[in-house]
């Protein structure tokens, strides 16, 4: 009885390989499995980079109560770092699911973002290594572990409505936003007290994560072709669409968190109602969860790096107007406008990665990419504006260093649409 040898199970392996490759994938563009997975990716969202931007409402708690002998730029370490390992773990996540981990990630990610915040619930008042540690580092990690497969996954089950389903997905973060300070404000300060806080949001958080994790599927076979990030990196070098996306995007990011992590804080320093200030993140995060809905339509009807040029624009113009913020009706003003336009970028970064994607092999490779960059934006930004705030909270030093930033990065994103014209016409040229 003849058995087949090593090389012909090889080139048996190989032949089945390249019959799967050049097979067209055909997407099913909807259907139940697919809506599931929009909607499990929608609820990862609103229970990891949700939690993160909302971190405002921490930054007011720690800043005025539960750690009064750290600085302003201190406490901002905990959500920068946060929002810092949420990028920057994105280059090995992505790595991990363009080889086939998705579930391990999302189901080890749901674990540690849940274990993270019930051990939060234990840090001490004036601890400030305790909190560092459990809402800085570990829950950054888990929302890194997150957030790439769950958006990524998307791409198994549409195309043509690829931008509108990842848009869909991304507005869970938005929609986080706004429920998480709704119900943190309301416990942290009332009888209940921190820990019992910070443990029913934790529940509430791993629940969803339990539906999440049973919603998404995969479904295109994964594929053995390892792609390599150090070709992918040179190839993302010679490519200036993407060079400049990742520098504006990048520069972007220093100042986006700014009014996220600041603004209720603002309210309450000018002795603004206390109720509404609780609000003031709830009116903005509102407005951007209508910006990321809406945004998918826009970009569908005029273009993704359009709607990001200006959207990014409207933000550079509302942080220089942020120096004016004093009254109730500018802060409601400000946190409806940047809100929308906040959001609108936050939903349209993703898809703007997928249209600079030649090959969608190294989707997740060059969405890691772009996160590490991003990663320094939001490490940096909050502790540089904490630090020119100053303990006295001079507010126009810090509105004008980040509506700056964001002028430099409107410029980047800009010249991604001229490069993508001279890339068509250079590759028209060396058709003729």
């Amino acid at each position: 009885m003849n058995t087949p040898t090593d090389s012909e199970d090889q080139s048996q392996g190989s032949t089945d390989e390249k019959k799967t490759l050049e097979t067209p994938i055909i997407f099913p563009e909807g259907g139940i499995t697919a809506w599931f997975t929009v909607f499990g990716a929608f609820l990862i969202q609103f229970c990891s980079y949700g939690y993160t931007i909302s971190f405002g409402v921490y930054q007011d708690y720690y800043a005025q109560v539960y750690m009064t002998n750290q600085s302003s730029s201190a406490i901002s370490w905990i959500g920068s770092i946060n929002a810092f390992l949420f990028e920057a773990i994105g280059l090995i996540s992505g790595r991990l699911y363009d080889r086939g981990y998705f579930y391990h990630l999302v189901i080890g990610g749901s674990l540690i973002q849940s274990f993270s915040l019930f051990m939060l619930s234990l840090a001490k008042p004036g601890q400030f290594y305790q909190v560092f540690l459990t809402q800085g580092l570990l829950s950054g990690c888990a929302a890194g572990m997150l957030y790439i497969p769950s958006m990524a996954v998307i791409s198994h089950h549409f195309e043509k409505r690829r931008a509108l389903a990842m848009t869909f997905a991304a507005s869970g973060a938005c929609f986080g936003s706004v429920a998480h300070p709704i119900m943190l404000n309301n416990t942290l300060n009332s009888q209940l007290g921190f820990a019992s806080s910070v443990r029913a949001s934790a529940g509430l958080i791993t629940g969803l994560l339990i539906i999440a994790c049973l919603s998404m599927r995969t479904r295109i076979p994964i594929s053995h072709t390892t792609v390599d990030y150090l070709l992918t990196a040179k190839k993302c070098w010679h490519d200036s669409a993407y060079v400049f996306g990742t520098a504006g995007l990048t520069i972007f990011v220093v100042a986006f968190y700014y009014p996220l992590f600041y603004l209720q804080l603002d309210s309450s320093v000018h002795g603004l109602d206390k109720t509404f200030s609780f609000y003031s993140l709830v009116i903005m995060n509102t407005s951007s969860f209508i910006g990321q809905v809406s945004s998918g339509f826009l970009a569908n009807w005029f273009g993704v790096a359009n709607i990001i040029v200006l959207a990014v624009s409207a933000c550079a113009v509302l942080l220089f107007g942020m120096i004016g913020v004093r009254t109730l009706a500018s802060v409601a003003i400000f946190g409806v406008l940047y809100g929308f336009f906040a959001g609108t970028v936050l939903a349209l970064w993703t898809p703007l990665i997928e249209a600079l994607t030649p090959d969608m092999s190294e989707f997740g490779a060059r969405m890691g990419i772009m996160c590490a960059f991003m990663a320094f934006g939001g490490l940096i930004g909050t502790p540089i504006s904490g630090a020119i705030l100053g303990d006295n909270y001079i507010w126009w030093r810090a509105a004008l260093f980040n509506g700056v930033r964001t002028l430099k990065g409107y410029s980047d994103i800009v010249d991604i649409n001229k490069s993508s014209e001279q890339t068509k016409l250079k590759g028209i040229e060396d058709t003729d």
